[in-house]
């Protein structure tokens, strides 16, 4: 899989490329690369935004260098590019990010996330260039980048090889196998301490026993949380 994330500060993404299953999905032959915008721009200063048509605070990335740096990138039309790989761009209100939608991604064969910064972008590059607009919550960042990581992190975990041990990407919070429920509680040693007692039935040694209680604190606190 080819992950691209088109942003005004690659710099940012060294050290997420750094992390142990970032850096084993890539041996596994999957690709994460960080692209700046402005390596494209024909504006004197690398100029990439501009002051928003009818007034307000703050900058709009351009419709023009967006065009000519996702054609730098890809030599093909962008506009073109949306049908060849998902192309989503990062803003607060777009579709929200779920294991759902993770699951559905890391099936791609390439995907390039789009980072607003300052006010966001010119919004012909999301109805032109884009096939998806996606949020990570309802809230403001001052740019994708966080976003693009925390996307990126969600659909590398999921790809064959970026995890030591595969089974940990299946029965996890929010997965199929917990029917979209948050993850059970994990206890480890001392099975003591203050007083607190891990509970009995982790002890046991019955699988069946543990599996149904974990799917029985899987499905309270799924509850729990829609409450």
């Amino acid at each position: 899989m080819q992950l691209d994330v088109v942003t005004l500060f690659p710099e940012w993404f060294g050290w997420f490329q750094g992390q142990r299953h970032v850096r084993n999905a890539a041996d596994a032959g999957h690709e994460l690369r960080a692209l700046n915008p402005r390596d494209h721009t024909t504006l004197s200063g690398r100029v990439v935004d501009d002051t928003p048509f009818g007034g307000g605070a703050g900058m709009v990335l351009r419709v023009d260098v967006m065009d000519q740096a996702l054609q730098g990138f890809y030599g093909v039309d962008p506009v073109e590019l949306r049908t060849q790989r998902r192309v989503i761009a990062l803003t607060p209100g777009g579709r929200q990010l779920d294991d759902a939608w993770v699951d559905e991604l890391a099936e791609e064969e390439a995907v390039t996330f789009l980072c607003g910064r300052y006010e966001g972008f010119d919004e012909r590059i999301v109805q032109h260039f884009c096939s998806d607009v996606m949020s990570i919550g309802r809230y403001v960042l001052s740019g994708g980048e966080l976003a693009a990581m925390v996307a990126c992190d969600a659909i590398l975990r999921k790809l064959p090889g970026s995890l030591g041990h595969e089974e940990s990407a299946v029965e996890e919070s929010f997965s199929a196998a917990l029917d979209g429920n948050p993850e059970y509680p994990h206890y480890t040693r001392p099975a003591e301490y203050r007083g607190w007692k891990v509970p009995d039935v982790l002890l046991s040694g019955h699988h069946a026993e543990i599996r149904n209680w974990r799917r029985g604190l899987s499905q309270q606190r799924g509850s729990s949380a829609g409450s």
